[in-house]
């Protein structure tokens, strides 16, 4: 604002100041129409008007004018109150306000990650395909042979078509070869020259080793000092190097683990990687090629969990109208228990026959399991193995003998003349055991018999009773007489004997019955 501006507007103020406080000077009659004191006071009161926009103005209601808003909002005047000019004084009014109805705000939304507006998709779960199955098939088949899948001499006795599918010829009988193999060839160059590390003793460990030298790739075994000489023995003729370390299978696989981490190993378990469920799978394609039209596969489930899902996922998708069995022992039914509850089961709470089902005690069930299964009871499973000794010269073990024992327990009916594949998986157990289980199975299917007489001490009644066992054609085992503690003229005779069968073994229960009444059968 330059020097003439300033000074016109200071005269202006000084001017209008001079006219708000002075009191306006009494006018005659005749000056009271004038213009020029009526807007004196129209100006005194309300400003001055603008030019252009004539308006009557009224009469001033707390800050707004009667016709139109004044040139200071009403709202302002609300902050200080009615103001009321009178003869150049001023006088305030303490007036009550009433506004409008208090406004309440909503909440400010909360602060959300924008993943939350999203809608996320799950990966989706995946399945093993035939063409994993099938690539695996054409991967393993120079370093697995083919196994047999022949006809059984039991097929007659129980009413069906039996095909033994005899995977336990493998190199380290097992079938767990098949997905060993195929896992060992899916590592990368820098895994197979680094080398793989494996514990505790299983079909699964000793499957790895030997194909891991095969493959030349190095293999370190971790083995718990409970391991028995000839299993060891077994491991260092594969060419793997073994170490025993703890007294329990966890610990070996303990060190195991803190081995690999520390020496970059990879520490291979079995578990449900897809390439080793592809390569067991490859037992369903072989099972389809060598029985023409089957009508049912048999697979055992216990501590093969991985075979049972993958078989049925080859035999499935070449024919869907077969039927496949998974079978467990009712000692340890970690699958039914995992149908029950909707999920895999980890732990059983259970504490089976260590030597018969040591290998199972190691697996815990997945989640790719097939959902068809079949149970049967321990003692069944022995007479099976008493099976395959007797009709197919064979010795297997308890998780090989599933399957027969299953069908040989009548616990699959609905299979009555149909053709099935029976999957013997393995035969991997010490010959203690294997003596122990023949003995046990011998006396299950009553074949074995023991029991006792009382005798008089004349000196031809020991006589008569074994002439009498020989004239049955009866095999005494074992025999053993002792005098009566309370009774000075009798003897106590326990005898153990074997027959051919049951039928002559009920026909020596009934004849000696009559012949002695004292006899007594003592409990199997």
């Amino acid at each position: 604002m330059n020097f003439a501006a300033q000074l016109f507007y200071s005269s202006y103020l000084s001017e209008r100041l001079e006219r708000l406080y002075s009191p306006r000077p009494a006018l005659k009659d005749s000056e009271e129409n004038d213009p020029f004191w009526q807007r004196w006071d129209t100006e005194l009161r309300l400003g001055p008007s603008q030019p252009g926009c004539p308006f009557k103005p009224g009469p001033v209601s707390n800050g707004a004018a009667g016709r139109r808003p004044t040139l200071i909002e009403p709202e302002r005047l609300k902050d200080f109150g009615e103001e009321d000019l009178l003869n150049g004084d001023v006088k305030v009014y303490e007036t009550k306000v009433v506004g409008c109805p208090e406004i309440v705000l909503m909440e400010p939304p909360k602060t959300r990650r924008l993943s939350e507006f999203r809608i996320v998709p799950r990966p989706p779960a995946q399945y093993l395909r035939f063409e994993d199955i099938s690539a695996a098939a054409f991967r393993i088949q120079a370093g697995i042979q083919k196994t047999p899948c022949t006809y059984s001499r039991l097929s007659k006795q129980y009413g069906m078509e039996i095909y033994l599918k005899k995977e336990h010829l493998h190199y380290t009988g097992s079938v767990k070869e098949r997905g060993a193999l195929y896992l060992l060839t899916s590592l990368t160059q820098e895994q197979q020259r680094k080398g793989v590390i494996v514990a505790s003793d299983c079909n699964f460990s000793m499957a790895v080793a030997h194909h891991a030298v095969e493959l030349k790739i190095p293999v370190f075994v971790i083995m718990p000092s409970c391991c028995s000489s000839p299993r060891l023995r077994i491991y260092r003729d594969y060419g793997a190097m073994v170490i025993s370390y703890g007294s329990t299978s966890h610990d070996s696989q303990n060190h195991a683990r803190h081995l690999a981490k520390e020496n970059g190993y990879l520490y291979l378990e079995e578990d449900e990687s897809p390439a080793y469920l592809a390569g067991l799978g490859t037992v369903g394609m072989e099972i389809f090629e060598q029985v023409p039209k089957v009508d049912a596969v048999v697979v055992p489930a216990a501590g093969q969990y991985g075979l049972l899902a993958s078989t049925a996922a080859a035999v499935k998708h070449l024919n869907s109208r077969i039927l496949v069995i998974g079978i467990e022992p009712e000692g340890f039914p970690l699958l039914l228990q995992s149908l029950k509850t909707d999920g895999p089961v980890k732990d059983m709470h259970s504490n089976p026959n260590k030597k018969l089902y040591g290998d199972l005690m190691e697996r815990s069930l997945g989640v790719n399991t097939f959902q068809t299964f079949s149970s049967y009871d321990t003692e069944d499973s022995l007479v099976a193995m008493l099976r395959f000794q007797e009709f197919e010269r064979s010795t297997v073990d308890t998780e090989g003998a599933m399957g027969l024992a299953a069908i040989l327990a009548g616990q699959l009916p609905e299979l009555r003349g149909k053709k099935v594949a029976v999957v013997v998986s393995s035969a991997n157990m010490e010959l203690e055991v294997v003596r122990q289980c023949v003995d046990r199975a011998l006396v299950l299917d009553e074949r074995v018999s023991k029991f006792s007489v009382q005798l008089g001490e004349w000196p031809g009644d020991m006589a008569k009773l074994l002439d009498f066992l020989s004239r049955e054609d009866v095999r005494l085992l074992d025999v053993c007489h002792r005098r009566h503690s309370d009774k000075v003229d009798l003897f106590n005779v326990e005898c153990v004997v074997e027959t051919r069968d049951k039928a002559q073994s009920s026909q020596l229960r009934k004849t000696l019955s009559e012949r002695y009444p004292s006899l007594c059968w003592l409990d199997r």
